[in-house]
């Protein structure tokens, strides 16, 4: 075989090999496609109760529980106003350790969910023992101290009647109403168990010192009821079911039940004239 056609086949050979390598070695559009671009590896944390198709008893669905990775500060209001409305695009407000916790008809609570911080406050109530609904959060608590001394400055002297609730106590509570008035009725005003502010430890109702008009309608004519109305804010709390608001709370109105959600979103809502509904942009409430 000649020089120059031994020359040949050699050059054969080594573009041969060298397009071979070359098929086998590019990666495929494909794959890379495929490493994970169509995979949803997030659970949905929008669902409200009922949509992931878990039921609890009486017909009552499982709450949905924010991922407790989320970092966004809920007592932040320095988000885009969006027509009166604070927080509109943030999560956390389904975090429950959360002071700013959203829990209303919509949104509840875990299964068994009790506060790891709850402590006595150390301010006036209508009863003298030391019991479950005489408790707080710790932070809620020292500013319903602040709260009721502020109050006393003013020659308004508050007492109060009712803070935190177990699921257990609101399931007595609740049934005992419907069997009162009507499931219908009750509904208006008492939380479906697992669904109230009473359950988070951040929320109180409160009266004079006589213990008048406790938790009755007859509350939002006194002195106490228009001080609050007027300096709740000041301490973090908000009237939480405020008149003519039943339509986007869910609830009739309560001058009597204040609720910490601390001064930033407090003032913010004031300012406002708007429910905690609306801050978050959750409305309306279901029925």
């Amino acid at each position: 075989m000649s020089k120059k056609l031994k020359i040949i086949i050699l050059l054969i050979v080594v573009i041969a090999v060298g397009w071979g390598i070359g098929k086998y070695t590019t990666p495929s559009p494909s794959a890379s496609d495929s490493s994970g671009s169509n995979i949803n590896v997030q659970d949905d944390l929008q669902a409200k109760p009922g949509e992931d198709g878990n039921s609890t008893e009486e017909g009552i669905t499982d709450p949905v529980v924010a991922n407790p990775s989320n970092t966004t500060d809920p007592s932040d209001p320095s988000e885009p106003d969006n027509d009166g409305k604070g927080n509109s695009t943030d999560d956390s407000f389904k975090e429950p350790d959360s002071i700013a916790v959203m829990v209303n008809k919509e949104y509840g609570l875990p299964e068994n969910y009790k506060p790891t911080d709850l402590v006595y406050p150390e301010v006036r109530f209508t009863f003298k023992e030391k019991i479950e609904k005489r408790m707080m959060r710790k932070e809620a608590a020292e500013a319903l101290e602040k709260l009721f001394a502020g109050a006393e400055e003013d020659g308004i002297y508050l007492a109060g009647v009712s803070a935190y609730r177990s699921k257990e106590t609101q399931t007595r509570l609740f049934n005992r109403y419907v069997k009162k008035d009507g499931e219908e009725l009750a509904r208006t005003y008492s939380a479906v168990p697992g669904y109230s502010e009473h359950q988070t430890g951040l929320a109180i109702d409160v009266s004079g010192s006589d213990g008048k008009c406790a938790a009755e309608s007859c509350f939002g004519g006194t002195k106490e009821a228009e001080w609050l109305a007027q300096h709740a804010t000041e301490y973090g709390y908000i009237i939480r079911f405020p008149e003519g608001k039943q339509d986007i709370t869910g609830y009739k109105y309560e001058p009597w039940h204040i609720r910490y959600v601390g001064k930033d979103i407090a003032t913010y809502i004031a300012d406002k004239g708007i429910t905690l509904e609306e801050y978050y942009d959750v409305v309306p409430v279901s029925k």
